[in-house]
């Protein structure tokens, strides 16, 4: 997809910079273990679309379809390595997430929110979006190591702009979930 004119992403690059405000939410108030529950969710869910892609591919197009069966492995056969990427990088950068998350609650105590949510974010999207990027298409020979660089770099620098502006949201979701299951008990690390 492009975005402003300026480059090329994969439409998921829009998820991700969500689902780690999520990630910081539950951080907040469910701890490393509720993290680590919906990572696990995720990952299941992401090896479920693998194995239907890779079905998906090895049955033949009916002779009416509009999409050959070349066409349709060319698609579809690339995304099988966004999806390896994809779960080696939520993987590594949700451990870096929590983990930075931690260091700096333990340091802001239940203070500056913003600071612990998107500094986590931002350091564990940095790995997210190399690896998940350098997985999918260097390895397969699709993308030389100066195109990696340049598309990474810009599909980080549009998940740094999303972290800042989802800022607001991240207040919104803790007035929300205080509201409706109460002011936050102590999460355990």
């Amino acid at each position: 997809m492009q975005f402003f004119g300026l480059f090329t992403q994969s439409i998921g690059i829009i998820l991700w910079p969500v689902v780690f405000v999520l990630t910081d939410l539950i951080n907040e108030y469910y701890g490393r273990s509720g993290v680590r529950k919906l990572t696990l969710i995720t990952v299941g869910l992401i090896i479920y679309t693998y194995i239907l892609i890779t079905i998906a591919i090895n049955l033949k197009a009916v002779g009416f379809s509009p999409v050959n069966d070349d066409v349709f492995l060319t698609v579809f056969g690339q995304s099988q390595w966004i999806i390896v990427g994809s779960i080696c990088a939520f993987l590594t950068s949700q451990l870096v997430d929590v983990w930075v998350f931690w260091k700096l609650r333990n340091v802001t105590g239940k203070k500056m929110i913003w600071l612990r949510a998107t500094g986590s974010t931002l350091i564990s999207q940095l790995i997210d979006t190399f690896l998940v990027q350098f997985i999918a298409f260097v390895i397969p020979g699709k993308w030389s190591m100066g195109d990696f660089v340049v598309n990474a770099a810009w599909g980080y620098a549009f998940k740094l702009l999303v972290a800042v502006a989802l800022i607001p949201l991240i207040y919104l979701g803790h007035f929300a979930i205080e509201k409706y299951l109460g002011k936050n008990e102590e999460a355990t690390s």
